[in-house]
Parts: structure tokens; C-alpha cells; sequence
């Protein structure tokens, strides 16, 4: 039987790239897509020499409304079909809201939002009628917590994919397809050095916050694999979701407005 192949887009870097290397490791061929095609080709060299599998790089910007119909296409010209889905593309636009430029904001919601619905939509289908499927939407803690000043649309996209992944969660039970959204805190990767933040989160947060890559994967590899609609990686994030929950909304956004600056860099 043909390998099955695992599609994950962010993947020239940090959680994007240990997800590669995990579906990889499982016998799946990967599709790797991002911007940056000489990361991409970089990393396909060494899963194919490393683990045996095929790898396609597929260099593509999601800011752009036609990038999901692009990545696809080069998928099937290849012959193949997506039998998972890691939505990992992401990043931090810093500032308040009325500061930055709707242009801006607009790509940062094409790239986390409305790119994982298309491409969710588009190979779904395929999944349920071959009764095989596995959808990773990489979120946030920051999507279980309370909002935060600064970052403003980072949470609530977040937020969202917390929300959708539960509902395709319910609709895709008994269809062979499982749904997970992976919600990490901090992260050894490249999310602060692009955003400008990595200063400040390195020298005002405690190193027991902080989990690599490649455990975050692990941990999202294993919760889709269970069918858990939500996975939070790491004891002291579970341990801050969990709060989240239980303390009154005002003492929720009195904690964020007085601790924000941190939380809201998850």
C-alpha cells in the first residue's frame, strides 16, 4: 500500500519543521510548505535521506488568497491526496490595534484563519470518504486565556481554532478522521525572533515555562492520534488553561492587564 501523506504548512522552521520529522519517523511521505523554499528543500534532503519517505516542497505565501488552491494543486500533480493536515503557518503582529495598518491585520487573519478553514475544507472531504483522516490546528494557551492588550487579533484567531477544531472534533466521530487542536505556551522557535519579542520573553520569563519544538509536536502527534479535541502540552500550561476556567472573568482581565505583556507573546 502507498505511504500516506502528511501535509504541514510553517514547516521551514520550529514546530512546522519537528512536525515533519514525527509524521516522517511514522512511515508518512510529507508535503512541506512556507515561504522560505530553501528552508524547505533543506529539509526535505533530510528526510528523505533520514527516514526513507518522500518529501515535497512546496514554497508558498498564505497571506495570499490563492496560496491554498497553489499548495493543493502541486499536491496533486504529484498524484497524491492529503491524508493529514498540520495547520501550523503562524506568527505575532505586535501593537495595539488602532496603531497598525488593516493591511497588515488582514494578511496576519488570511494566514492563521482563513487559509487553515480553506485548506480544512478543501482536503475534508477526501478524508471522510476514504475513512482515514488527522487535522492538527496548531493554536494557542493563548486562545484559552483571557485577551490581552497588544497582539490583538493573535488570541482571538486562537481563540477560533480552539472552537473549530471542537466542532469538527463532534461532526468527523465514527468517519475515521480525527481533529486536535494543539495549544502550546511557550515555545523554543523562531515565533519571537520574527516578531521582535525574543529580548524580552527570554530575559522576563522562567526557563520551567518553556518546552522545545519537538516536545510540542510529540505531544500534538499523540493527541490527534488519540482523537483528543484539545491537547495542552507541558504541566505548567495545563495548570494556567486550567485557571483560566475556574477564576471570575474580572479577576481574569485584571491578571492580563497587570501580566499581559507576557501572556500576550505566547
Amino acid at each position: 500500500m502507498a505511504r500516506r501523506l502528511a501535509l504541514i504548512t510553517g514547516a521551514s522552521a520550529g514546530i512546522g519543521a519537528a512536525f515533519a520529522r514525527i509524521y516522517a519517523s511514522h512511515g508518512y511521505d510529507v508535503a512541506l510548505t512556507a515561504r522560505r523554499l530553501d528552508r524547505l528543500e533543506a529539509l526535505a534532503a533530510e528526510i528523505r535521506l533520514r527516514f526513507g519517505v518522500e518529501a515535497y516542497p512546496i514554497a508558498a505565501d498564505l497571506a495570499q488568497p490563492d496560496a491554498v488552491d497553489q499548495v493543493l494543486a502541486a499536491i496533486e500533480a504529484e498524484g497524491r491526496v492529503v491524508d493529514a493536515l498540520v495547520n501550523n503557518a503562524g506568527y505575532g503582529l505586535p501593537g495595539a490595534y488602532a496603531q497598525t495598518q488593516w493591511t497588515d491585520q488582514a494578511a496576519f487573519l488570511q494566514v492563521l484563519l482563513v487559509s487553515v478553514c480553506g485548506l480544512t475544507h478543501k482536503v475534508l472531504p477526501g478524508m471522510v470518504e476514504r475513512g482515514f483522516g488527522r487535522i492538527v490546528n496548531v493554536a494557542s494557551l493563548a486562545g484559552l486565556a483571557p485577551g490581552a492588550a497588544g497582539h490583538t487579533l493573535y488570541a482571538a484567531t486562537k481563540s477560533f481554532l480552539v472552537k473549530f477544531s471542537q466542532s469538527l472534533h463532534l461532526e468527523t466521530q465514527g468517519a475515521g478522521v480525527h481533529v486536535s487542536a494543539l495549544c502550546p505556551g511557550f515555545t523554543y522557535s523562531e515565533f519571537h525572533d520574527v516578531n521582535g519579542t525574543r529580548a524580552h520573553v527570554s530575559q522576563s520569563l522562567p526557563a520551567w515555562l518553556w518546552l522545545g519544538a519537538d516536545e510540542v509536536a510529540a505531544a500534538g502527534y499523540e493527541a490527534v492520534e488519540a482523537n483528543r479535541a484539545i491537547c495542552v502540552p507541558g504541566s505548567p500550561n495545563k495548570a494556567i488553561a486550567a485557571l483560566a476556567k475556574l477564576i471570575p472573568d474580572d479577576w481574569a482581565l485584571a491578571l492580563m492587564a497587570s501580566q499581559g505583556s507576557r501572556f500576550r507573546k505566547i
